[in-house]
């Protein structure tokens, strides 16, 4: 079984990923770990955090020569912030006597749930964990389900489909070329004549001192027919796809292929119709299930979207109550972002990449990369049959 454990405070030493269950023998690039780290922290109206931390991962374990043995891989990465937080965040002794206590909830963050769950009176200790920057080990461990994917040929892509009001509207096109043009933005766009805009509107919500959401979608191809199965809800791979998009902080609502708005058509207008050809064998023109069908990929490109929400720490502050006192007052501004949208569509990658590489070996498993091209072989031999 493929599974991960990730741990670390936004302000911490550092942020750490175990990943088990990966073969043997996989070529290993930490080039391209680095490469999508990068890729997580670019983007129009990202914060000050940003230009502090420019992140590297390192690799404590399991892998030997470039390729994985089989075992654990470690996966670090170090917060430089935390020179600026060694005392405040200290693991040992005592909080120094100068130490500002957290005690104001900020709306739209875990602060207030968080601290009365686990009986907190600093909400420091909610909001470390709680922070976006915990993000960063998803799109590690991410591109590293994706090194086993494209030995497959499957690949994952994205691109910003609505930011705030401003909706980018058809494009035409191959998914590569989407995904290629989406690359060069600076706001993850397919559209020059909407990048424009959405800058526009980005810096005019910045002088307000507000934020702004959006929604992205991830495109993944590729991927061969019998992913996830109908047989159990927690088996669906639709299902898992959308609990995985759900974790990423902000998220609020995912739909995958025509999604809600399948729900305003007709059913003539919605379902894929299906034809077979000698050469093709059996496929179809359209996608409104976005590549899943009854819980499993049927091999047309997954399509998934997500809602973001705005960034909830606003430098125009919201009211809230202070925890200690109980007084009302103006929520604390923390260092943020204004739009984190196109950042948050390369998390969306990243997660969507590890439910798919997690079915993946569900399906064709061994305890190494041969013998899983070879398990993947015969099936797709079988499929060919049919």
């Amino acid at each position: 079984m493929l599974r991960y454990l990730t741990a670390g405070e936004s302000h911490g030493p550092q942020l750490t990923a175990i990943v088990e269950g990966l073969p043997a023998n996989l070529p290993f690039s930490v080039e391209k770990i680095n490469h999508q780290l990068w890729r997580r922290q670019q983007g129009y109206g990202r914060g000050g955090r940003m230009r502090i931390e420019t992140d590297q991962v390192k690799i404590g374990s399991g892998v030997r020569f470039g390729k994985t043995m089989g075992t654990p891989v470690t996966l670090v990465i170090e917060n430089r912030d935390w020179k600026n937080w060694e005392q405040r965040m200290s693991i040992e002794g005592n909080p120094p006597a100068d130490l500002e206590v957290v005690t104001k909830p900020r709306p739209g963050h875990a602060d207030l749930a968080g601290a009365l769950k686990y009986d907190q009176e600093d909400i420091r200790n909610v909001l470390e964990r709680a922070s976006a920057r915990n993000t960063a080990t998803l799109v590690a461990i991410g591109a590293v389900a994706r090194q086993l994917l494209e030995q497959f040929n499957i690949h994952v892509y994205s691109h910003v489909v609505e930011l705030g009001p401003v909706k980018v509207g058809a494009i035409s096109g191959t998914i590569e070329d989407i995904a290629a043009r989406a690359e060069q933005s600076q706001v993850r766009v397919a559209n020059p004549e909407k990048e424009e805009e959405i800058i526009e509107l980005i810096k005019k919500v910045r002088k307000e001192g507000n934020s702004l959401g959006g929604i992205f979608e991830v495109v993944v191809t590729g991927v061969p027919v019998g992913l996830g199965s109908y047989s159990m809800p927690d088996r669906k791979l639709d299902s898992r796809l959308a609990g995985a998009l759900m974790g990423i902080q902000a998220i609020k609502g995912v739909e995958i292929g025509l999604g809600f708005d399948a729900a305003r058509r007709l059913g003539s207008d919605v379902h894929d119709e299906i034809f077979y050809s000698q050469d093709r064998g059996y496929y179809r023109d359209t996608n409104g299930a976005g590549g899943l069908e009854g819980g499993v990929s049927n091999g047309q490109p997954i399509v998934v979207r997500a809602a973001m929400k705005p960034i909830p720490t606003l430098y125009k502050p919201l009211r809230s109550v202070d925890m200690a006192s109980k007084d009302a007052y103006e929520a604390s501004i923390e260092r943020s972002d204004v739009c984190a949208v196109p950042a948050a569509a390369v998390v969306g990658e990243a997660v969507t990449a590890w439910v798919l590489a997690q079915s993946f070996l569900e399906k064709f498993g061994g305890d190494s990369l041969e013998e899983i091209k070879n398990n993947y072989g015969n099936y797709q031999a079988m499929v060919a049959r049919r």
